[in-house]
């Protein structure tokens, strides 16, 4: 089933997400609808928040970055195979020199800015299994990652901007937290909710 997703101004997207357990309800189901839901909106990752949760649970697949020909060879063939449910996540480590990438969210739609990020994160988490990893990713995979982690810990990409930038998109921000935006997915916005 397809969620709406939350956009941005809602509280939710503010939260730091609380960690769960194997028994949280409806655990399998709501990952199934997490990833039709990111599918639909043509996202490469989606946080539990994104849809009103504050869990520590998010998606990541990079496979629509494996056509990019800006990517060598091997990237593009580990973009393409990278699919992973993280849940209870806590990065562990982010180091490297920052780089700049233009990142977009499904919770802000039409807004695009560069974002500077480490290059190379050590993450721990539990998979779908509740088995506990610990992993080293770099590159596009690790922003991806960093991008998603951020939703857990209440934090959005603008929120990594300039002032000058912030200032720039405070209006769209506005728009779309009042839902005046055209999208072609599900959204659920803040000042329609209030409303009701």
């Amino acid at each position: 089933m397809i969620l709406p997703i939350v956009a941005y101004g809602d509280p939710v997207l503010r939260k730091k997400a609380v960690p769960i357990t194997k028994d949280y309800p409806k655990l399998e189901v709501l990952i199934k609808n997490m990833k039709e839901t990111m599918y639909g909106a043509y996202g490469v990752g989606l946080a539990a928040p994104q849809i009103g949760l504050p869990i520590r649970l998010f998606l990541v697949d990079t496979s629509p970055f494996a056509e990019d020909e800006a990517f060598t060879k091997e990237e593009q063939e580990a973009l393409k195979n990278f699919k992973r449910t993280f849940i209870n996540a806590q990065i562990l480590e982010e180091v490297g020199d920052e780089w700049a990438f233009n990142e977009g969210c499904l919770s802000i739609p039409d807004v695009r800015e560069d974002v500077f990020r480490k290059p190379k994160i050590t993450i721990q988490y539990q998979d779908e299994t509740f088995k506990t990893c610990t992993e080293t990713f770099d590159g596009l995979i690790a922003r991806v990652i960093q991008h998603e982690y951020d939703h857990i810990e209440g934090v959005l990409f603008t929120d990594k901007l300039s002032s000058l930038k912030k200032r720039l998109i405070k209006g769209k921000l506005s728009n779309i937290s009042k839902g005046k935006i055209t999208v072609d997915y599900r959204m659920r916005f803040p000042a329609l909710k209030k409303k009701r």
